[in-house]
């Protein structure tokens, strides 16, 4: 099944760019008008993110982030048969921040949001980045997709670790000179072990993980978020976080990201993955300790 799978969308992705978006078009109608995928989801965080602005308004960035999320998918394909100088040229970042950093001999953790097109960024990070290029990633229950993605995202040398069990894998190369990707705006599976932050005006639990590895290991932080100047262009902006984390306050680093995200969705609201359950857990005072104001 897997090989008929991976031939149909290896001769999609054949197909020219332009003739991709008619077809990212075409199915971006059926996703959002007909069978109106996490539709309700979506509205609903738009409301919790910016109940100031009109509902018109909320229509407007949802149907974009739409846009943004079919054409990932399709892009995601055209990966299969895209060569790299085509990613390359399509995908531009200034990857002098991280580089720096390896020539000063430091390993690092980049810490970004579910932010349109990671996928491309994740192949031609591998190439431009001088570190041993690592992600921790999430396996798909799919088998069919786990093996494709995987095959994908691992084709330019990037080293996948899987989330579910990240400490015995990430042993294996904390010796070498690494930068760590990591989605740091995930939604944890227990409240209880998060920190709560003010986001978007409503206290918000982020896992603690990617704090806990940069402060352990002593890590250098970047923040990244990626723009979309025009379809089918992307531009990642690296920005140096902290240099020492281990003599922030427990907390701090977290903190600081969560600001950092709320700030760069707000300039870009259609880039970020609004179809997830963010809010999905309320505050309560038993989690008072782990408020980060």
């Amino acid at each position: 099944m897997y090989y008929i799978v991976y031939g149909f969308l290896y001769l999609l992705s054949l197909l020219p760019l332009r003739v991709l978006y008619f077809l990212s078009d075409a199915v971006y109608g059926l996703v959002y008008y007909i069978f109106r995928y996490r539709k309700d989801i979506v509205m609903n965080n738009l409301l919790i993110a910016f109940p100031e602005k009109t509902e018109k308004e909320r229509v407007r960035i949802a149907k974009d982030f739409y846009h943004n999320l079919i054409d990932t998918f399709i892009e995601t394909i055209k990966m299969i048969t895209a060569s790299e100088s085509f990613i390359e040229k399509r995908f531009t970042a200034n990857w002098e921040v991280v580089n720096d950093l390896y020539a000063s001999g430091r390993n690092c953790q980049l810490h970004l949001g579910h932010n349109f097109n990671w996928e491309w960024g994740n192949v031609i990070g591998a190439k431009k980045i001088m570190h041993s290029f690592m992600v921790v990633y999430m396996p798909i229950t799919n088998k069919i997709f786990d093996k494709l993605f995987f095959d994908l995202r691992s084709r330019t040398g990037t080293i996948l670790i899987p989330a579910t069990n990240m400490k015995k894998n990430f042993k294996d190369f904390k010796d070498k000179q690494y930068i760590l990707g990591l989605a740091a705006d995930q939604n944890p599976g227990d409240p209880s072990g998060a920190w709560w932050i003010n986001f978007f005006g409503r206290l918000t639990p982020f896992v603690k993980g990617p704090e806990k590895a940069a402060v352990t290991n002593n890590t250098d932080v970047v923040f990244a978020f990626i723009h979309k100047p025009e379809r089918g262009y992307y531009e990642a902006v690296f920005t140096l976080a902290a240099q020492n984390p281990a003599s922030l306050q427990p907390g701090e680093l977290t903190k600081t990201f969560v600001h950092y995200l709320e700030n760069v969705i707000r300039e870009n609201p259609s880039m970020w993955l609004w179809s997830h359950r963010r809010w999905k857990w309320e505050y309560d005072e038993k989690y008072k300790e782990q408020v980060i104001e």
